[in-house]
């Protein structure tokens, strides 16, 4: 389950080191999901966790506010929500999710993405099977055990509940991320170390030594896409 973790950290870390590209999607995400109900976090649940997930990557809020006042105006830019899903080498698997208002650019560059570095894209449902829709929250200071108190306190049902470095991450499903951030918050946490609704592998496996650098280009070149929101993997990286 640790390893779940360290895969985000992966991830943010990664993102962290080129905040505009990571501003920018946050943008992009946040004027779409403000567009498709309302530009009010507290009357839409989507926008709710967008801002909650924005916070742990520390995007300005002059980002947010422009995103949110964009969707209230008349702009009629649109997007469309894309998913591909694609192997990498020795059976690794990669889910790609995307934003974008080209199509056919976006696939282009996706499969270019797969194909150069030693992968293929697959058919939609060849992947996505293996991995699962997760709430995953962490918070520091406090122990396994004060989580599970809190936790049960509220009556918030969760996946698992680990301790990793110097956060204890929660795992739940994702109806469950607002009740469990709820849960924190009512018991005075106000700092979230992740919070995120993310799709975790349920089997994660090892490469070769002589294979990683090739998948770890390939995961690269599509997190660096333009309309690429986000990218997961079965893969364990080595630190």
């Amino acid at each position: 389950m640790g390893r779940k973790w360290n895969n985000i950290k992966e991830k943010k870390a990664s993102k962290d080191a080129n905040t505009s590209r990571i501003y920018a999607r946050f943008g992009r995400e946040i004027y779409v999901v403000a567009k498709q109900g309302e530009p009010d976090p507290e009357s839409n649940r989507a926008l709710k966790v967008v801002l909650e997930r924005a916070k742990t990557y520390n995007v300005p809020k002059a980002i947010i506010d422009r995103a949110l006042e964009k969707a209230r105006g008349n702009s009629d830019e649109t997007y469309d929500e894309l998913r591909y899903e694609g192997f990498g080498p020795n059976g690794s698997m990669v889910i790609v999710d995307a934003l974008t208002n080209n199509v056919n650019r976006t696939a282009s560059e996706v499969r270019a993405a797969f194909s150069k570095n030693g992968g293929n894209l697959g058919v939609s449902g060849s992947v996505a099977y293996m991995f699962d829709s997760t709430a995953v929250i962490g918070v520091e200071d406090k122990t396994e055990e004060e989580v599970l108190e809190l936790l049960m306190e509220a009556d918030v049902d969760v996946r698992d509940i680990i301790q990793e470095d110097d956060s204890v991450i929660v795992y739940a499903d994702p109806e469950q991320f607002h009740a469990v951030q709820e849960a924190f918050q009512n018991a005075g946490v106000t700092e979230f170390s992740v919070a995120e609704v993310s799709m975790i592998a349920q089997n994660y496996v090892e490469l070769p030594a002589e294979s990683q650098p090739a998948f770890e280009k390939m995961i690269d070149a599509l997190e660096n896409l333009e309309d690429v929101q986000n990218v997961y993997h079965n893969v364990e990286l080595e630190d």
